[in-house]
């Protein structure tokens, strides 16, 4: 599949130039033939001698630029040079250590090493039969490192994500950048056309990673985007908002119960990190499955370009980048974020008119008034209060509800070494007690409305 035309930045210049350039260091003669030569054959005809008569000039000094520094190689050490053999002789491996490394293949597209590309994948057809695209950033350092992997709009309604990734990867730098960043801004294109969170068959695409070949329509999307581009991966990120008019707190959601996926999840400091494991068939327990680390997350609600939340997962990312070496931009760290081990729904008992009394990220102690129900008909008013302290990471905007919904999540500390242990140690090693909590946790955790 052929690459467009970058997003970011310019092409690096032309090769030839580069080489000439980068053997000035070898002595200003032969850097000086080098440059008349590359100025040759494809980039137009060779200059006109000069007058027989006439004495060669000194050789000026090439000023010292970004342009024509000699460029290391990988492991720091220039890369010694050799005149070549005839004017014929081929200079790849010169252009290769300009470039800073091998290209970074994806999509059939080979990307050079500090270039940025858009390329499109298909994930499936639609029912008239016709292919349907979404764009994939790519960014591809000159430096090796890490290759990590943002997805958003899984679900079709969640634009915070769609406009997080497009302000993080406007801001990346291929000449800089260690490593390579892939960006799928809308997995979901289906869901996103329609404004709507499910595909047109009403499935949840977020319910059949890795995905079937032979499969249902959202278990072929899921296997397309698992095979050919999350595989390349070392490392997710998985962008979701609330659903259904909720909204959540900006949060990180990992299992910090595997260590890699802890050390991920830490990356992006001062932001507020949930102990979660992912469900079956969600893209980050398929990709963790598989051996790449992977977190969600988590910031406001659908349907909604929220200015605030976008920013601060924007910022959250822009720390990863700097945790894993990708970037060297300094980042400024807010208030440290404690880690919530534990987080349970606080649901409506009576239907009507929601009317709340706290904010997002407010702390709350048991029996704190969250919020108020009104009967629109009788006028009856119930309460709902907390049940335990925590804070409130999530909550339904106001609305029409009914007995049942969800309305308030909070986020409670609890022991961090043994809630981690617990939740991974097999039910014949709990205590009854251990297994009425982790039972009754997974109640209360069953249908939660936002699960990724």
């Amino acid at each position: 599949m052929a690459a467009n035309a970058s997003f970011s930045l310019p092409p690096p210049p032309a090769a030839a130039h580069s080489r000439a350039w980068h053997r000035l260091a070898a002595g200003p003669w032969l850097a000086l033939a080098l440059l008349l030569g590359a100025c040759t054959g494809e980039d137009g005809p060779a200059p006109a001698p000069p007058p027989a008569a006439a004495a060669p000039e000194a050789p000026v000094a090439a000023p010292d630029t970004a342009e024509n520094v000699p460029v290391p190689a990988l492991g720091g050490a220039a890369m010694p040079v050799s005149p070549p053999a005839s004017p014929q002789a081929p200079e790849a491996p010169a252009a290769d250590a300009a470039a800073g490394g091998p290209a970074f293949a994806l999509l059939g597209t080979d990307i050079p090493a500090g270039t940025s590309t858009r390329l499109m994948w298909s994930p499936s057809k639609i029912f008239e039969g016709m292919a349907s695209e979404t764009p994939v950033l790519v960014v591809h350092g000159r430096k090796p490192g890490p290759v990590l992997c943002i997805t958003a709009a899984v679900h079709g309604d969640e634009l915070n994500g769609i406009e997080i990734v497009r302000r993080v990867f406007q801001d990346l730098d291929p000449k800089s950048l260690a490593g390579t960043a892939i960006g799928v801004p809308i997995v979901n294109i289906h869901g996103f056309r329609r404004g709507a969170r499910y595909l047109p068959d009403r499935r949840d695409l977020n319910r059949f990673f890795p995905g079937n070949p032979q499969g249902s329509s959202a278990a072929r999307i899921a296997h397309s985007l698992f095979e050919n581009i999350l595989r390349r991966c070392t490392a997710l990120v998985d962008l979701h908002t609330g659903s259904f008019a909720r909204t959540n707190l900006p949060q990180v959601r990992a299992d910090l119960g595997i260590e890699p996926v802890a050390n991920l999840a830490h990356g992006f400091g001062g932001m507020l990190v949930l102990n979660s494991e992912a469900s079956p068939g969600t893209l980050r327990r398929a990709a963790t499955d598989a051996g790449i680390p992977a977190v969600i997350l988590e910031a406001g609600e659908p349907l909604r370009l929220q200015p605030k939340q976008v920013e601060q997962g924007v910022a959250g990312i822009r720390r990863l980048l700097a945790a894993l070496g990708m970037t060297r931009k300094a980042t400024l760290l807010g208030q440290p974020e404690p880690v919530y081990y534990r987080s349970r729904w606080v649901r409506a008992d009576h239907g009507g008119v929601l009317a709340s009394a706290v904010r997002l990220g407010q702390t709350v102690r048991p029996g704190d008034i969250l919020g108020n129900v009104t009967d629109p008909i009788t006028n009856e008013q119930n309460l709902i209060r907390a049940p335990v302290a925590g804070r409130v990471i999530g909550m339904a905007v106001n609305q029409i509800v009914m007995p049942g919904f969800a309305a308030f999540h909070l986020g409670t500390e609890a022991q961090p070494a043994r809630t981690v242990a617990l939740a991974r140690a097999p039910d014949k090693d709990k205590s009854a007690r251990d297994r009425d909590v982790a039972a009754r946790d997974a109640t209360i955790a069953e249908g939660d409305p936002d699960t990724e």
